[in-house]
């Protein structure tokens, strides 16, 4: 199933995503206490056409993130042109940092460049969506069935100071630095390859597959639950393909995974 988050009349709400003809369509609504997705999901995989809720085009709703994560785990360097690209050496295990939640930020919201930082980057990726607490998952377990689905993220990363820091958190943290949707979906297969794709200002910046991956997720996931519980809602993004490159204010960046629709932001100077 495919499903989104969104405010419908000042409330919170998950609903059911469908395809119409090319066109997203919201089909159910759940609405339910923001904190229980267990009973939003049993909501949409039965009878969620609500009869106070009208269908609509996603595109006409204010999309929210769709995932509350505890906690934001992101892969560094997991293809290898991306790592050549920037003159670092492919990592003989996976590379691993954290974006704290404030960094969360919804479809069609501003990016906002900080005024410290002279270069701030685009980084497109699959991102995948725990479904169940894992902790020390072993290889003769089915991963998938710890997996809720998969979305698309942006790693927006201020290149400066992630070089002059020494270490990733402040680089990759700023608030709005990891705009996440536009929905959720189980019905994607990263291992069959989804092609990944960046476009600013509509050219073509970034061409990828998760094929090309260098650490596949079974192995993600049996390495970050070696030390680190998985909760459900946690968000992990696997690392992006070459052509990263900086953004200006103004800029609308379009991430796009196959599948998996189109992450769409734009980039304004920070806030005063």
């Amino acid at each position: 199933m495919k499903y989104c988050r969104f405010l419908s009349e000042g409330q919170i709400c998950y609903g059911s995503v469908e395809d119409r003809d090319g066109t997203l369509w919201i089909a159910g609504l759940a609405p339910a206490p923001e904190e229980d997705l267990g009973f939003h999901l049993a909501q949409l995989r039965g009878d969620a056409r609500s009869v106070y809720f009208k269908s609509r085009p996603m595109s006409e709703v204010d999309l929210l993130p769709p995932v509350t994560p505890s906690k934001i785990i992101c892969v560094g360097r997991n293809y290898r042109d991306h790592a050549q690209e920037l003159g670092n050496e492919v990592p003989a295990e996976p590379l691993l940092f954290f974006k704290p939640i404030s960094a969360l930020l919804a479809p069609g919201s501003l990016v906002r460049m900080p005024r410290v930082s002279a270069r701030v980057d685009f980084e497109g990726e699959l991102a995948l969506v725990m479904g169940r607490s894992a902790s020390k998952v072993q290889p003769d377990e089915d991963w998938r069935s710890y997996v809720r689905g998969y979305t698309i993220a942006n790693d927006v990363t201020a290149r400066d100071l992630q070089k002059k820091d020494g270490q990733w958190t402040r680089a990759k943290g700023f608030d709005t630095f990891c705009p996440a949707g536009p929905f959720v979906s189980d019905e994607v297969d990263p291992e069959a390859g989804l092609t990944v794709e960046t476009r600013v200002n509509g050219e073509l910046r970034q061409h990828g597959s998760t094929a090309d991956f260098i650490f596949f997720i079974p192995q993600l996931l049996r390495y970050i639950t070696a030390a680190i519980t998985l909760e459900p809602g946690d968000l992990l993004l696997t690392g992006t393909p070459a052509g990263v490159g900086p953004l200006a204010a103004g800029d609308t960046v379009e991430v796009t995974i196959s599948g998996l629709g189109t992450l769409t932001n734009t980039v304004a100077p920070e806030a005063d």
